[in-house]
């Protein structure tokens, strides 16, 4: 049988995908989580084979998650599924060391075959979001730009911004001009919303927020 962990914050999804799976005959659900800080010590005392792993958690992002796993319990084979089909997200989650990437969308099918490869060491990822993924290349925004972005959803003003992450005003307006230059964007609404489209924003800082 295979084992697998399932981390998924949505009560009614994550029962469903349960009764899913249970149908398999080679795959059970040895453990249910609903936050991303409890999906580590889950796989520590289950052991699971495969987690299946969302990206937006209370408590830590999915794609955290799974990098924490393949350093810590590299054994579990994690796969990301999700309802964001976005090839940044894509890209972070194979970096993190997910070996498959499956959109919620999916027929029922496409998930359990991706378990099952999983557990061979084979990938699975939906060819059209690898394509977009090699296409736009990686992620042009630095650590802070993508920090300062992401509060700047949430927060009218520079001063309101810069108040947050207890940087100066000039600080801020640099990050968001460079930010903007960037992503070709016309103002900082735009260019956190261009961000996040293509999964460039970091879960843990716009989860937060």
């Amino acid at each position: 049988m295979i084992r697998i962990l399932l981390a998924e914050d949505q009560l009614m999804v994550r029962g469903a995908l349960g009764a899913l799976l249970s149908l398999e005959g080679d795959m059970e659900v040895v453990g249910e989580v609903g936050r991303g800080d409890e999906i580590l010590p889950a796989a520590v005392r289950l052991q699971p084979d495969v987690a299946l792993l969302d990206i937006e958690l209370p408590g830590g992002d999915g794609l955290t998650a799974a990098a924490d796993l393949h350093r810590l319990a590299p054994r579990v084979r994690v796969i990301i599924l999700t309802t964001f089909g976005r090839a940044g997200y894509l890209r972070r989650a194979m970096e993190a060391g997910a070996i498959g990437f499956v959109l919620k969308e999916a027929p029922a099918e496409t998930l359990a075959t991706a378990i099952r490869r999983a557990m061979e060491g084979k990938r699975t990822v939906d060819p059209t979001l690898a394509v977009t993924a090699l296409s736009e290349g990686g992620n042009p925004l630095t650590a802070r730009e993508r920090e300062v972005l992401a509060v700047s959803r949430e927060e009218p003003t520079i001063a309101a911004i810069a108040a947050r992450l207890f940087l100066s005003e000039g600080t801020v307006r640099n990050h968001l001009s460079t930010a903007i230059q960037k992503l070709e964007a016309r103002n900082r609404g735009e260019a956190a919303r261009i961000a996040e489209q293509k999964g460039w924003l970091d879960p843990a800082d716009w989860l937060a927020t």
